[in-house]
């Protein structure tokens, strides 16, 4: 895959308020005398498969792909869940969704007639939980969401409302959602924008012109490319006429949301350029969760969204600052979205005690030096069943190149021969040949890992259901 990413940026280059008690101890560092802008744009349910820069040549990603030429491309970068809310929380707090015991997404699926019984877990992120908005407002920063946000007890109002952006730290937001279920017949007006990419991008665009004199925080959270697949007749034709679009791999609806996705990414890339802000914004690139595979293979990724497998939580990382991230660079480095709360933080020069148990690290050393490593082991828990993928409760650590993963309805009913499943990722990252029991010493080792782990986080576990 990294031979395969180099070769496409090679190519492309050569052709182009929380507790006020926390909070009061976060200050800026004097010598960070003009912090940088940050703008964080996350994709809804994208895999690494649907981005050119990633070797894709059926999705058409000219702006994302350019934003990888100027900047750094993650190849081993990682989602905390394979579901978005569980993910979104670790953005806003730097915390494993299993320390917040945020593990599904919200509301989550309410059967209990599966062999566990999920735990009675966080519905949505606690007002008392520290946000990186919250932090860099207290520090001058103006800050703003628009778009998913899918962290409050409810989507929509007024449940919703005491729990939304605006009370977690953001000066601005406007919360959008994925079109109803039952209006999935197709477009009749070519201008309709059934996830609203259009209007999240002007209300962007606005915010970057009334905030060019101050450092702001803009995170763009797009509800696309989550079904319902819909987008303009006119450009789905075109990709089903697009030689490829046989392959398991390539959707010409998504393929078509991925283009209007795209087209959004390069006018908020060209608005940074002509408000002459280049220099001192950094923009990063990431998305929530793999995609879903019923509907587009996660190539070379195994399964897709709700599964602890590749193709579920391996992600698209894009990330660029000018004059500090090398020209079309490439990282290996193991990184999740933990770190983008202490990533923040040290971009803006906030020298401070973490809030209490981060579990992230600033991405910062690698911006700096892509051969830099700040993990070695990650790690995540998911105690559910997920209706949609069929995923049941697991856990998985990768641990360099090995990844075990744990199935606790098999764990939990003491069949430990049949529990785990072991992939070394670096001869086999499509997770087809399990070496659990060839390699019964490293597996141990690593179920011993993940269990001390879970201890350390204080995780909620499934329990055999006696209903």
């Amino acid at each position: 895959m990294v031979n395969k990413i180099n070769k496409r940026l090679k190519l492309s280059l050569c052709i182009v308020s929380a507790s006020a008690l926390l909070l009061s101890g976060c200050r800026a560092d004097a010598s960070v005398t003009n912090p940088p802008n940050i703008i964080f744009i996350l994709a809804d349910d994208m895999g690494c498969s649907q981005l050119g820069c990633y070797g894709s040549i059926y999705y058409e990603t000219p702006h994302i792909d350019r934003l990888a030429v100027e900047g750094m491309l993650f190849t081993k970068a990682y989602a905390a869940a394979a579901v978005c809310s569980p993910t979104r929380a670790s953005i806003m707090t730097g915390k494993y969704p299993a320390r917040l015991h945020l593990t599904d997404f919200v509301a989550g699926n309410f059967r209990n007639d599966y062999p566990l019984s999920q735990p009675e877990w966080q519905k949505f992120l606690p007002l008392e939980e520290v946000t990186i908005a919250e932090v860099l407002k207290e520090n001058g920063y103006k800050t703003a969401l628009f778009g998913k946000w899918h962290l409050s007890p409810e989507k929509t109002p007024p449940q919703s409302l005491p729990f939304n952006p605006d009370k977690q730290g953001f000066d601005e937001s406007f919360v959008t959602y994925k079109p109803s279920p039952g209006l999935e017949q197709p477009w009749q007006d070519a201008g309709n924008d059934a996830h609203n990419v259009d209007t999240i991008t002007s209300l962007s665009l606005a915010f970057m012109e009334q905030n060019r004199e101050n450092p702001f925080f803009l995170f763009v959270s797009h509800n696309t490319i989550h079904d319902p697949l819909k987008e303009r007749d006119e450009t789905i034709l075109k990709y089903k006429k697009k030689a490829g679009s046989d392959k398991p791999e390539n959707h010409p609806v998504i393929a078509a949301m991925v283009e209007r996705l795209d087209n959004s990414c390069g006018k908020i890339f060209n608005k940074v350029k002509e408000m002459g802000l280049e220099d001192n914004t950094v923009i990063i690139f990431f998305a929530d969760n793999g995609g879903k595979h019923s509907y587009a293979a996660q190539t070379p990724f195994r399964a897709g969204k709700g599964w602890l497998y590749e193709g579920g939580i391996r992600e698209p990382l894009i990330v660029k600052w000018k004059n500090q991230v090398k020209l079309g660079s490439v990282s290996e480095s193991l990184v999740i979205s933990n770190d983008f709360f202490p990533s923040f933080l040290e971009l803006a020069g906030i020298h401070a005690d973490l809030p209490e148990n981060v579990d992230g690290k600033s991405i910062i050393p690698i911006l700096k030096d892509p051969g830099t490593r700040i993990h070695n082991t990650l790690y995540w828990h998911y105690p559910h069943y997920h209706q949609g993928s069929a995923m049941v409760p697991a856990g998985a650590v990768r641990n360099g190149k090995w990844k075990l993963i744990e199935w606790y309805e098999k764990s939990i009913a003491g069949e430990k021969e049949q529990a785990f499943e072991l992939y070394d990722l670096e001869k086999d990252e499509g997770e087809q040949m399990n070496l659990a029991d060839s390699m019964p010493e490293k597996t141990l080792e690593l179920a011993a890992k993940l269990g001390n782990w879970r201890k350390e986080v204080g995780v909620q576990m499934p329990v055999v259901n006696d209903e």
